[in-house]
């Protein structure tokens, strides 16, 4: 009765002002109270969870929340910012004695995902900051327009909803976003906002044109020109604000650091983080020389990859990728490395016009659908870009092999194969960052280790590029964000030390500004390699490989600190 109590009174605070957080007696309570209350609490936090979320709540497949915009008000996010410390306190008023252990395992996933939200929201103050928050937070349309969760009319519907909840969406943005600006920030915004005003009228009509009734016909149509009419306005006068554009994107070295810990439970100093990145780019550097020796004997190091980029697939990326997904499936069948639960197959398909900051993407029902189709995204050049600049980010057969790896199997859709059927309630829903980009990066390299290519130098060549690209990213986060390195260095970095093309560089030197937490995916990859390397000490070494992988993957996506703890004992730390 206790934690219902209190659940109710972190709802309640919902129209309180401010993120201080509230006071919270914990008198103690019984373990049976504990127990009995625990999984309404769990399901109390879920729904406001999704309440203050509600485009998180439909890519979920809660599709009650279809058309519904989370309130970017001042007063909106400052109730969702003490949503999250109430229910913080909430959960640690439960006494871990009395809760089981599963139970214990599940309370600390949910003061996790809380404290990495509050970080965002509350601490490095996003939605007033960055542009790129809202991406993330429910501008996005493609659940409506390539989910076929319901019949096409059913669904423009809801599309029609969120139109109509765009312009005042995009007032709310202005209002929030400080100046002056960083440039970088000013580019992406001005990208994506500028592409929603394209795709709205354009792909977005053409994408519901079966639907045969006049009248929605019509309203579509006014709409999206609404929509389109705010979002430009949006990215106009994001552009006015170039002549006052800054260089200060970094977060600083205090709160990157408060930054892993809240979000990722990394608590080490950043030197000793920064040295363990640099000798991942010096073993991935030496493996490379290596590589290239067999492949391009002679040749630097810059021109061996060029050679490897320079062999484009056949037919295009995309086609290429869907001949991929077949050979990487049965690979990892034969040689037993983990367990594919169900038949889901995942589509491929060009990204659209609004989401094309990174090369590529995988789109993944959530736990709440039934039976719908998973789509890897592969973006094309920027039309913008010189022809040979566009040339160069086509990636090469080999490098997009391992994108395939990472996107597909079995990265990111094998995860959430597994993540959908978790046994942990927080598994289904929250996947975080290292955990999901740590996956998927380590299966590169796992799969190369298993014999991908068998031995083939281009191969190699092509899962190393992706190991470098991660590393400077990494590298970038860290030297950016602690004020030590400028957006220039860190595209000289991806050039001079990770052999990236030209238009690889840009894009990832820029968004190491407004994703500082783009570290995660070499953090998240050696700190899955280091449990995989204890855990399996005792158990076969290579032969644990399967056992490892399907246990991991059981959990979830929690911190990957937490499930070093539910599978090694000891205190929730991380582990290079």
């Amino acid at each position: 009765m206790r934690s219902r109590l209190l659940l109710a009174a972190c709802l309640s605070a919902l129209a309180v002002t401010g993120c201080a957080t509230p006071g919270v007696d914990r008198p103690a309570q019984s373990a049976a109270a504990a127990n009995a209350n625990w999984a309404r609490f769990v399901d109390g936090f879920t729904e406001g969870y999704f309440r203050h979320n509600p485009a998180f709540a439909i890519y979920q497949g809660r599709h009650e929340y279809d058309g519904k915009m989370a309130d970017w008000t001042p007063a909106g996010l400052k109730a969702s910012c003490e949503f999250l410390k109430s229910s913080i306190a909430a959960a640690q008023a439960f006494d871990p004695a009395s809760l089981s252990e599963e139970q214990r395992f599940e309370r600390d996933y949910l003061m996790a995902r809380a404290r990495g939200d509050l970080f965002w929201l509350d601490t490095a103050e996003q939605p007033f900051t960055n542009p790129s928050y809202y991406l993330g937070a429910g501008l996005d349309p493609s659940v409506y327009v390539t989910r076929p969760y319901a019949s096409a009319d059913v669904r423009l519907k809801a599309y029609i909803a969120y139109l109509k909840a765009i312009p005042a969406a995009a007032q709310q943005i202005r209002k929030n976003l400080r100046t002056p600006m960083p440039l970088s920030f000013i580019d992406y915004g001005k990208s994506a906002f500028g592409g929603f005003a394209e795709y709205y009228p354009g792909d977005g009509r053409k994408a519901f044109a079966e639907v045969q009734d006049r009248a929605l016909q019509a309203e579509l149509d006014r709409s999206s020109r609404a929509a389109a009419r705010a979002m430009k306005g949006l990215a106009d006068w994001l552009e006015t604000l170039r002549p006052s554009a800054t260089q200060d994107f970094a977060l600083g070295p205090e709160r990157f650091s408060q930054m892993l810990r809240a979000t990722e439970m990394v608590d080490l100093p950043l030197s000793e983080l920064e040295a363990i990145g640099e000798a991942d780019l010096r073993r991935n550097q030496d493996a490379l020389r290596q590589a290239c020796a067999r492949y391009a004997p002679g040749a630097t190091m810059q021109a061996c990859m060029d050679k490897m980029g320079a062999h484009k697939p056949e037919g295009g990326v995309v086609e290429e990728a869907r001949r991929q997904l077949t050979e990487l499936k049965a690979f990892v069948a034969a040689k037993d490395l983990v367990t594919i639960p169900g038949t889901e197959e995942a589509q491929v398909e060009e990204a659209p016009p609004y989401n094309r900051q990174n090369f590529a993407y995988i789109d993944i029902p959530g736990p709440f659908e039934k039976g719908l189709p998973s789509v890897y995204y592969i973006a094309p050049p920027d039309p913008a870009w010189s022809p040979e600049v566009q040339a160069g980010f086509v990636p090469g057969k080999a490098d997009l092999l391992f994108t395939s790896v990472h996107e597909v199997w079995p990265g990111h859709f094998l995860n959430f194969l597994h993540s959908n059927r978790s046994p942990f309630t927080f598994g289904k829903l929250f996947v975080g960052y290292a955990y999901a980009e740590g996956w998927a990066h380590y299966t590169e390299e796992m799969m190369w280790d298993a014999g991908l290519g068998n031995g083939d130098p281009e191969t190699h060549v092509g899962q190393l590029s992706n190991a470098l690209l991660r590393d400077c990213r990494y590298l970038s986060a860290i030297g950016m964000h602690s004020g030590r390195m400028t957006q220039e260095q860190s595209y000289r970095l991806f050039r001079d030390q990770c052999y990236q093309d030209e238009g690889n560089t840009r894009q990832q030197s820029a968004r190491g500004t407004y994703d500082p937490a783009y570290l995660n995916y070499t953090m998240g990859k050696l700190m899955i390699r280091k449990l995989r390397d204890d855990w399996t000490a005792s158990r076969g070494g290579r032969r644990g490989w399967k056992e490892f992988h399907d246990r991991f993957l059981s959990y979830g996506g929690p911190p990957i600190p937490l499930v070093r703890q539910q599978m090694m004992g000891g205190d929730a730390k991380a582990a290079f």
